[in-house]
């Protein structure tokens, strides 16, 4: 799909203009932000400064975030579809959720310093033996922002469906905290999935551009699912078949 889409060297020149202002606008507002950010963390407050520079991040990407369902009240485990990088402006911008992202990440030290600002939880997928370090982890997290979302399916979809769901990134779940609910959670594009959801060969740079050399809105809702309950909760197994079938039944397919 991705060679079939607008690259970026196929854009226009109203096309790259966009991106161009978009792109210092981001960044404008992330040097805003980081000022915040460290006095707040040096106070011990709790840290709003994530949550504002990635909603900021959608609404200068274009993309109008709408809610559905009932949103979480209290410390919960967000497991979600994944279809794009909006995904995590998003979800962030409606919950103020930190995130599970997987330990390739953090090889790239921009972005790991990005993600370790908004208390990201690296995921060795591979590393049985760093769990318990991932659960304190996913506890640290979960403190500081009372919410963290996670990808089971392990990479990005189409959109209109889904891949399965890798129940041994949900380790650091098992067994679950006390007092933390597991709540499903549909990232639903609508007609525009196809365009949006960064799949095939494109290059994850190609489609952060395209995106925002677009002219037309993003529309995303986030549906907030009913939280998991009883024998769903019994282990990461039963959460991610819990889950996944609780989004598919969502998503009508």
């Amino acid at each position: 799909m991705g060679t079939a889409l607008a690259l970026p060297r196929r854009l226009s020149l109203r096309a790259w203009l966009r991106v161009t202002l978009r792109l210092v606008a981001m960044l404008a507002l992330l040097l805003l932000c980081i000022p915040f950010y460290y006095v707040w963390r040096i106070l011990r407050l709790t840290n709003p400064w994530p949550r504002v520079f990635l909603g900021g991040v959608a609404a200068i990407a274009g993309v109008e975030v709408r809610a559905s369902g009932i949103k979480p009240t209290g410390p919960v485990f967000l497991i979600a579809n994944h279809v794009s990088w909006i995904d995590i402006p998003a979800i962030s911008h409606i919950t103020g959720s930190a995130f599970v992202g997987h330990d390739g990440l953090a090889s790239m030290p921009l972005l790991k310093w990005l993600c370790k600002m908004n208390d990201t939880v690296f995921v060795a997928r591979h590393d049985r033996a760093s769990v318990a370090e991932q659960v304190e982890q996913v506890r640290a997290a979960l403190n500081e922002t009372r919410a963290l979302a996670i990808f089971p399916e392990g990479t990005t979809s189409d959109g209109t469906g889904l891949l399965p769901f890798k129940s041994s990134l949900l380790s650091a779940f098992e067994p679950l905290p006390p007092g933390i609910a597991v709540q499903p959670v549909l990232l639903d594009y609508g007609p525009e999935a196809a365009q949006i959801a960064w799949v095939g060969e494109e290059h994850g740079l190609d489609n952060f551009l395209r995106i925002l050399a677009r002219r037309r809105a993003v529309p995303v809702t986030v549906e907030f699912l009913p939280p998991l309950a009883g024998d769903q909760l019994a282990s990461r197994k039963t959460m991610a078949h819990a889950a996944r079938e609780a989004i598919l039944t969502a998503l009508n397919v």
